[in-house]
């Protein structure tokens, strides 16, 4: 009997060309979307304490930055906006003159089509409660009632020059009033990235910080955004997202929930997108203060492995600089 040799598996590892050459996963810049952040009422940018590098922009500041990473290659950045008042609806949110639509125009004027502008449409940092919604006498979200407010937030943003506009607060049915309210406005060609799948997690907390966004009572949003504990549950939200009309899908947090993005790649054909977001971000930052990791290296093996789970592009507070360690 003919007798073969152990395969080794180290042969193609031995050098950094040809690990390039049998790469399964690759990171370039097409991947990245950056999170900026534009604040009503101030004359310069505040630095994000917890999101070190990260502000809340000026209107100018904010166009300067998005000048930057166009010119470094990064395709869209998604925008969230600080208001200066806030009120029990977050009528500041569809206000034709709001801090994001001002901002939106601005964008469009500076960046032409060279950027991808992608609206977050929620309404949290807008109310004086702190919950992605209306509230009823009790307390709770009103599904519907919110629903209806997203409609009036997706028109305005699309009127200002939202290429994509994205829903976050996971409302039952908002991705169908949205698409409806778009089509009769003649905002067809207006893309729906959905917050298909999006966890009560833990690791938002430098992102309410950068938004100003506390939630009264020491409350939380563990009745409309999924539990921490379920998969399953993830793929039928985004099912749903997906008969409704939704563009693009997205995974949030991602890095905690890679099994959760391969699990949505493996059963959609629409784009999947995950957001590797504040907490992931801050924690890779704060170790890397301490000299406890090398960070930049974290970050690449941390976005890789989100694009190796099965994203097509991801949404990043590291967006800038991974374009300039890749860019050269």
């Amino acid at each position: 009997m003919m007798s073969f040799p152990a395969r080794r598996m180290r042969r193609l590892r031995r050098t950094p060309a040809l690990r390039r050459l049998v790469a399964e996963t690759r990171l370039s810049v097409d991947d990245l979307v950056a999170p900026l952040f534009v604040r009503e009422g101030i004359d310069e940018p505040v630095p994000v304490t917890s999101l070190p590098g990260v502000m809340q922009h000026t209107r100018e500041s904010l166009v300067k930055e998005a000048r930057r990473l166009a010119d470094l290659g990064v395709p869209a950045l998604v925008l969230f906006g600080v208001p200066a008042r806030k009120d029990a609806t977050g009528s500041e949110a569809w206000n034709p003159d709001g801090i994001v639509q001002v901002a939106l125009r601005d964008l469009r004027d500076e960046t032409g089509d060279q950027l991808a502008l992608v609206a977050d449409l929620c309404v949290d940092e807008y109310t004086d409660h702190g919950h992605c919604g209306v509230l009823t006498p009790a307390g709770e979200v009103d599904n519907d009632a919110t629903v209806e407010l997203y409609a009036r937030v997706a028109l305005a943003q699309a009127q200002a020059g939202a290429d994509v506009v994205a829903p976050s607060g996971m409302m039952d049915g908002q991705v169908a009033a949205i698409r409806a309210a778009l089509d009769a406005d003649g905002h067809e060609e207006t893309a729906i990235l959905a917050y298909a799948a999006k966890y009560a997690s833990a690791l938002y907390g430098p992102f309410r910080e950068a938004v100003d966004v506390t939630i009264v009572g020491g409350g939380d949003r563990k009745g409309y955004q999924q539990d921490s504990r379920n998969g399953r549950e993830a793929l039928a939200e985004v099912a749903l997202d997906v008969v409704e009309g939704a563009d693009i899908v997205m995974v949030k947090p991602a890095v905690a929930y890679l099994d959760v993005i391969a699990a949505v790649r493996a059963v959609v054909d629409v784009p999947v997108a995950a957001y590797n977001v504040s907490g992931e971000y801050a924690m890779v930052k704060a170790a890397a203060e301490r000299g406890w990791i090398d960070g930049e290296a974290v970050a690449l093996e941390h976005l890789t492995a989100i694009k190796r789970a099965g994203a097509d592009f991801v949404l990043t507070y590291f967006a800038a600089e991974v374009a300039e360690t890749l860019g050269g």
